[in-house]
């Protein structure tokens, strides 16, 4: 097992080597490594428009950026993206800042919650639900190809969908309501995400299996209020992740910052190392990469300040740190927690080896997906 784990980490370092050409010389890599784990929303229609994101990708190296195409802080409609030619632009030029492959990611789930409208030029899209009713496999394989096809035309290598959780309570204003869950029953759930999971990854998009460990039960939207399923969420809300998983799915897991005192008494999900290295990793066997959800949403901020929920997500299990910089604007998000992480580190609160633990499961998912940087 050492000699494996030594191969594997030869060929990760020399795949970091040769990707990223103008860090090899760099005496500690620790930054880059840091860097790596944060994913960065911004404003802005081009490069030019969005200097800063342009230094947190030349400067701190960050390993991905998030688009949107509405501004919630603004409330304005102009965000990342008005049309096909623009967004093209945008990704190419994003792409080529960064020394190291760049995850570019989005939420184009499909119907109520997608990034990529028609009105601004692109295909039509269904809902999860409209799909989990047919329970078609060549509808869900349609719709997921369209959308694996327009991503990667736009240069976007990233999907943070589909949606994993089970539509338990209807009336649920993030996931019900919005018709983003393909079903109540966990089977025909887990025959749609596997659909979608093997679509995107013939046509080359990496997906994020959301929101664990199940965010369909709550009451209250995350992005607003603390959301305590404690009482209304069930064991078989994991089905669907134990059988991706028991079928070898090492691609990515977004978690959800719902409170569930069943599973970890202190902690919501994001923050939980019960939840994620206890659950996740250790009960259901996950290799893969774990993303936060947006670690802006009043989930998190209204009950935990910023050093402590980047020092408990990290410790907890999670690999990549999201800041949408879409519930809250702050243009030096990448730069404040940058400087938490190092003084975490510094401190001895979160090991080198925790972070350089991360480091490889990003790098390994890179490499595996051989993003484009052209």
């Amino acid at each position: 097992m050492k000699r494996v784990s030594l191969l594997s980490s030869i060929v990760l370092l020399l795949f970091w080597l040769l990707t990223a050409p103008c860090y090899a010389a760099e005496p500690d890599s620790l930054s880059v490594k840091i860097g790596q784990m944060l994913m960065i929303g911004f404003r802005g229609l081009s490069v030019a428009e969005a200097p800063e994101i342009a230094e947190d990708i030349a400067e701190r190296h960050i390993g991905g950026v998030v688009l949107f195409d509405y501004d919630v802080p603004s409330k304005s409609p102009s965000r990342n993206i008005s049309s096909s030619e623009q967004l093209c632009r945008l990704t190419l030029e994003l792409q080529k800042l960064s020394g190291i492959p760049l995850l570019i990611a989005i939420d184009q789930e499909g119907g109520k919650v997608s990034r990529l409208k028609p009105a601004r030029g692109f295909p039509a899209s269904v809902s999860a639900e409209h799909l989990g009713q047919l329970n078609n496999p060549d509808s869900t394989r349609a719709a997921a190809r369209q959308t694996a096809r327009t991503l990667k035309a736009m240069h976007i290598g990233m999907n943070l969908a589909p949606v994993a959780d089970l539509n338990t309570n209807p009336d649920n204003p993030v996931i019900g309501k919005l018709s983003r869950s393909f079903s109540s029953d966990p089977a025909v759930v887990t025959r749609n995400i596997n659909l979608v999971c093997s679509t995107y990854r013939d046509e080359g998009i990496i997906p994020t299996l959301k929101h664990f460990p199940g965010h369909g039960s709550s009451t209250s939207d995350t992005h607003c209020d603390f959301t305590d399923i404690t009482t209304s969420w069930s064991d078989k809300e994991l089905d669907p992740y134990r059988d991706m998983i028991a079928s070898d799915y090492r691609d990515a897991i977004m978690t959800a910052h719902v409170f569930n005192g069943t599973l970890d008494s202190l902690y919501p999900a994001t923050l939980s190392k019960a939840t994620l290295d206890g659950l996740l990793r250790g009960m259901l066997g996950f290799k893969g990469v774990i993303l936060s959800d947006d670690m802006q949403m009043k989930a998190i901020t209204d009950q935990y300040g910023l050093e402590t929920a980047i020092q408990l997500a990290i410790n907890g299990g999670v690999d990549i740190l999201v800041f949408g910089n879409n519930s809250a604007y702050d243009p030096v998000i990448a730069s404040k927690a940058t400087k938490i992480i190092q003084s975490l580190v510094a401190r001895n609160i979160i090991t080198p080896e925790r972070i350089d633990l991360s480091w490889r499961r990003i790098m390994e998912l890179k490499q595996r997906y051989h993003l484009d940087r052209s």
